[in-house]
């Protein structure tokens, strides 16, 4: 009826006062994003690609193993301040190594479908300054343990880094399909610089932990590796389960597991046991070897081979982390029973 005109009117009016009409204002004139807030989230990116470069998830798994030999080491719980320490230079260690790892490794994440999204293969991170933060945490983390720990620990963090870029990352990945039966020797030191943290030195007992990360390392990756066959055949990284047949990788698994879960039981003599972490070694365990049995078994099967390297695979790679976890927090609970 008489809206139109009414709005023509009105319109006039404005520009008769010289008021903009707020109707008219096209969307693009929208005032931008204020510079703090662009600031903010272009920083909040940045610091989460550098956390990302260091792996946290796996820095987790490390410390797990890190504190309960303290506890075994002391008979007891060790001064808040050590365990803080150790675990702190710990996580920078091994957070070096990673973005180290990461460093060396950026020609092949970029062809891999599980590691394209890492930063120095998106460009989030440019390789020098990974370099620089990858040097930076590892020579912080060994000056923090020979000032705040103690030497023997200092000198052991220098050989986990040592081992898994030098050794693992730049010599072994690329040339050998037992890569990670020796590379994953790096994985081990935590335990050894836990208990060095303690004591200062080393024990059968800790030897004895190590000796369970090293069997355990190919039963927990090559699952992983079983799963991601494609991707590391695409960048050319000779892991077992590219190499082998599904049959061979099962059965080394199940020898690998079985031989870990005997090694776990020569604690008990060593560093006297008692029966709850007894039972914990023996249960999980045996869980864990049946496991790998029912993998090895779908490999020997022709019906059900191709299923394998899928969800049965993916199983043992998260058992293995629970059953680790399991059989560390028993080393660590085991101190304090009276039986």
């Amino acid at each position: 009826m008489g809206g139109p005109t009414l709005t023509r009117v009105v319109h006039h009016r404005r520009k008769d006062h010289g008021v903009a009409s707020t109707d008219a204002r096209p969307a693009a004139d929208a005032p931008p994003s204020p510079p703090r807030r662009v600031a903010t989230r272009t920083w909040r990116r940045t610091l989460g690609a550098y956390v990302a470069l260091t792996k946290p998830r796996v820095i987790e798994l490390l410390l797990v193993t890190t504190l309960p030999p303290m506890i075994l080491a002391e008979g007891g719980l060790p001064s808040i301040w050590l365990m803080v320490a150790t675990l702190i230079g710990g996580a920078a260690a091994a957070g070096s190594a990673n973005v180290l790892n990461c460093y060396l490794d950026r020609d092949i994440d970029s062809v891999m479908g599980r590691t394209r999204r890492r930063p120095l293969v998106t460009g989030e991170i440019t390789p020098r300054q990974a370099l620089v933060f990858g040097s930076a945490l590892g020579i912080g983390s060994i000056a923090w343990f020979a000032l705040v720990v103690n030497p023997v620990a200092a000198l052991l963090t220098l050989g986990a880094i040592a081992i898994y870029v030098v050794g693992y990352t730049m010599i072994l990945k690329r040339r050998t399909s037992q890569n990670i039966v020796w590379g994953g020797a790096a994985g081990c030191m935590p335990v050894l610089i836990g208990w060095s943290a303690v004591t200062g030195g080393l024990d059968w007992a800790a030897l004895v932990l190590f000796g369970v990360i090293f069997l355990w390392t190919p039963p927990h990756y090559w699952p992983l590796s079983m799963r991601f066959r494609e991707d590391y055949a695409t960048a050319g990284v000779p892991m077992l389960p590219v190499v082998a047949g599904e049959r061979r990788v099962a059965a080394e698994m199940l020898a690998y597991a079985v031989a870990m879960v005997v090694c776990s039981l020569v604690l008990v003599p060593v560093a006297g046991m008692g029966w709850v972490y007894l039972g914990v070694a023996v249960v999980a365990g045996a869980w864990f070897v049946a496991l790998c049995v029912r993998l090895y078994r779908m490999a020997v099967d022709p019906e059900r081979r191709g299923l394998v390297s899928r969800g049965p695979a993916m199983k043992v790679f998260h058992a293995s982390i629970t059953y680790l976890t399991l059989l560390f927090a028993a080393v660590a609970v085991d101190p304090f029973l009276p039986w």
